[in-house]
């Protein structure tokens, strides 16, 4: 596809234009993203890198392209979380065993700061100044404090839900941070009875590895871009998705993890569906051209080309397959070509099949005057290795009726008849074709029968007997015409 679009870029101008003045969602992530990847990692000793972090990846100018400054109110909130810390650390009654350490780090931060679950409120920022959070939110700010209180925190994923895990150096034990009583929730039955009705979420035991995943401090840190992105998402605000999903993998590109699951997708392949989902976003709005020069802008910085061509396509189809219900099949056959150098060869043949296909519709449909028929036949046979047999078959068929209508609607159905017995001889027969035959012999047998009525409710009992013998000669065997000849001999007293 490189090559596609580099050709496009030199031979339409106008792309370049186009692209230059459209304003699409920035490609380039925030220099902080490397900054924090490289400080992360390896496991932070240092709180404050993982606060940094994390209010970064919270901050509304997360989303903003490289060379943005400034943090959305981060400095007054590393304030706040270093005063946090300074608290415990001054506590009186702040244990030195690890594990009651631990518990007591989880009880301070409900009692303190921890107000209201709420599921989709996964920002540490917003949970300094409200006290709302959820497991993501919550699991991060306990993750700071245990560091600065010297302990050895870990993160935990499942399918929908985070925790985070304490290192005491003689177990590791699970620390689900949504509940003030959620210290080794596995061994307590209060944090059972209330659990449920807090989070919604079932707790998966340590035991239970095919059902959770161990994940890094940075990996933790970006799951608050990962519910960003699905909160964005969710209001069908893609654009806004497009650079914390840019972020989210600057921020993981220092991750040694290989083994990605469903519950830790690979951050690339993550990055990618929030390109792809702001172009499906443009399609949908009728945005078509735009999400044509989307694939040509992100597809150059991003490349993919099963995957931008896939997507290009599904652009160029859904703004042809309108076009031609609109009736619009000139306009089509333009979208289609001006597609051409974007398109895989296979997928433009399929395209222009169909522009195609409508636009011998149109001729075939259009048939009144005499030579369109045969016009538009030479031109079904002409196309034969661009549409498939079955539709020339159709089309072909219908012209051959339409010519053979025409003739009728001119009383020629001598005409209309020899028309479509030759047809027959030249394309071979179908039901539709012999129906038509069936039919127009009907009504010229009804036109020769009426003939002859007129002869002899005239009393001209010669001439309709010549008359309906000269008939026989077209069907001799027709009943009608048979019956007539026979009234015409007794009239005359044959």
């Amino acid at each position: 596809m490189k090559r596609r679009i580099l050709s496009l870029l030199v031979l339409l101008p106008a792309v370049c234009r186009a692209l230059a003045a459209q304003s699409f969602p920035p490609l380039e992530p925030s220099p902080q993203a490397y900054v924090f990847a490289e400080k992360l990692s390896r496991p932070p000793s240092y709180w404050r890198d993982l606060a940094e972090a994390a209010l970064w990846a919270s901050s509304v100018n997360a989303e903003a392209p490289a060379g943005a400054g400034g943090q959305n109110g981060g400095d007054a909130s590393l304030q706040i979380i270093a005063a946090a810390a300074a608290s415990l650390a001054a506590a009186p009654d702040f244990p030195s065993d690890p594990k009651a350490r631990a518990e007591y780090i989880l009880v301070y931060m409900h009692k303190n700061f921890l107000k209201a679950y709420s599921d989709r409120q996964t920002r540490l920022d917003e949970l300094l100044r409200t006290g709302r959070y959820n497991c993501v939110s919550s699991a991060v700010f306990y993750m700071i404090l245990s560091l600065s209180a010297g302990l050895d925190p870990g993160g935990v994923m499942t399918r929908d839900h985070a925790f985070v895990t304490i290192n005491t150096g003689g177990e590791i034990i699970d620390v689900e941070t949504t509940n003030s009583f959620g210290f080794d929730p596995g061994n307590r039955r209060e944090f059972h009875d209330s659990f449920g009705r807090v989070t919604g979420f079932a707790y998966v035991p340590a035991g239970n590895y095919r059902n959770r995943t161990a994940i890094s401090p940075p990996e933790l840190v970006s799951l608050i871009l990962s519910n960003r992105i699905a909160d964005l998402e969710l209001r069908n605000s893609f654009a806004g998705a497009v650079p914390l999903g840019i972020n989210r993998e600057a921020l993981l590109s220092k991750s040694a993890r290989t083994d990605h699951n469903s519950f830790f997708e690979d951050p690339h392949k993550d990055m990618m569906t929030r390109l792809f989902n702001y172009g499906a976003s443009l399609i949908k709005n009728g945005k078509d051209d735009d999400a044509l020069l989307w694939a040509v802008y992100a597809g150059k910085t991003f490349p993919d080309d099963e995957a931008w061509q896939r997507f290009m396509y599904a652009a160029v189809h859904n703004k042809t397959v309108k076009l031609l219900g609109a009736r619009k099949t000139a306009e089509a056959r333009a979208a289609v070509e001006s597609g051409k150098e974007l398109l895989s060869a296979e997928n433009f043949k399929t395209l222009d099949s169909a522009v195609l296909q409508a636009e011998l519709a149109e001729q075939v449909n259009g048939i009144k005057d005499p030579g369109q028929a045969e016009a538009a036949l030479s031109r079904i046979s002409a196309v034969r290795e661009r549409i498939p047999e079955k539709s020339r078959a159709d089309l072909r068929t219908t012209a051959l009726l339409k010519e053979a209508e025409r003739l009728g609607k001119s009383k020629d159905w001598i005409g209309a008849i020899a028309w479509i017995e030759e047809a027959m001889k030249t394309y071979g027969g179908n039901a539709m074709l012999e129906d038509a035959l069936k039919q127009f012999a009907r009504i010229r047998v009804s036109e020769l029968h009426n003939g002859f009525a007129g002869l002899f409710n005239k009393r001209d009992y010669r001439e309709a007997k010549a008359f309906i013998e000269k008939a026989l000669e077209e069907y001799p065997e027709n009943r009608q015409l048979l019956a007539d000849l026979r009234l015409a001999e007794r009239a005359l007293g044959e």
